[in-house]
């Protein structure tokens, strides 16, 4: 998605059968990114099958089983001064076990996974503090 001065690309590849917004998504990725000061970016977002989370989980994390979600930072420029950021991946299927409303919980497991693309953390307290309150004020949902 492009807007005048800005360029975002949101790339979606969407893997899995449950209804997805991936236009509102992509705009609300857009959305996260300008919020945060990026606005000559490249992000992939892929929604994947419990099964193919489960690898990606077990692979990069040496975690067992699904998760919701993960980013796979990348955080690169291209010729054209475009920052790839990486990739954020999200397993609909089980974040719809997370709550009644898959929708926002999409919105907010998206924003999660781009504020730890642009290095925001929530192991210490005040991390986290500030890293829900973003998700918050992006997604319009609120954290866990």
């Amino acid at each position: 998605m492009t807007d005048a001065g800005h360029t975002c690309t949101i790339l979606i590849s969407n893997r899995q059968d449950l209804p997805v917004d991936e236009s509102g998504l992509a705009q609300l990725a857009v959305a996260t990114l300008e919020g945060e000061g990026v606005d000559r970016a490249e992000l992939s977002v892929s929604f994947v099958t419990d099964e193919e989370m489960t690898d990606l989980h077990v692979r990069f994390m040496d975690q067992p089983g699904s998760t919701d979600v993960l980013s796979f930072p990348l955080e690169d420029v291209d010729e054209n001064g475009i920052r790839i950021l990486g990739d954020v991946v999200i397993a609909p299927a089980y974040a719809a076990g997370n709550g009644p409303d898959l929708e926002s919980e999409l919105r907010l497991l998206l924003v999660h996974g781009i504020l730890h693309l642009l290095g925001h953390d929530h192991e210490e307290d005040d991390q986290r503090e500030e890293m829900w309150a973003l998700q918050h004020k992006y997604s319009g949902v609120r954290a866990w």
